[in-house]
């Protein structure tokens, strides 16, 4: 599952609105929107995030969130560490063999260090 899918399946579902409901609102099908908030296809186009935000009235920071976790949530992800030093690209591998055995505290650690500002 995605950020992105994971939030929009929480707020249709604490809105009570169908996945039939939600995908025939937003004129795709449920198949489609079923695949979203499972991380089964890539991220939504910005319309559609727009139209999601506008179906679900989402306030402003709501409705930036869900665009931010529209934009980072790519299932497949490439990396390419060309023209970086070694050392990255070896972190860059290493992260790719590793990732499927972290936990969530090390993830959600990893990810505090490199969104630190």
């Amino acid at each position: 599952m995605t950020p992105f899918g994971a939030k929009l399946r929480s707020l249709r579902k604490r809105r009570g609105i169908t996945l039939k409901a939600f995908a025939a609102a937003l004129n795709v099908s449920a198949a489609y929107i079923s695949a979203l908030e499972h991380g089964r296809r890539g991220r939504p186009g910005p319309g559609l995030v727009l139209e999601i935000c506008g179906h679900l009235d989402l306030i402003w920071d709501e409705a930036e969130e869900l665009k931010r976790l529209a934009a980072l949530s790519q299932p497949k992800v490439t990396l390419d560490t060309a023209g970086l030093s070694p050392q990255a690209t070896e972190m860059a591998n290493r992260l790719k063999q590793s990732l499927p055995r972290l936990s969530e505290a090390q993830i959600s650690a990893i990810l505090k260090t490199i969104t630190a500002e």
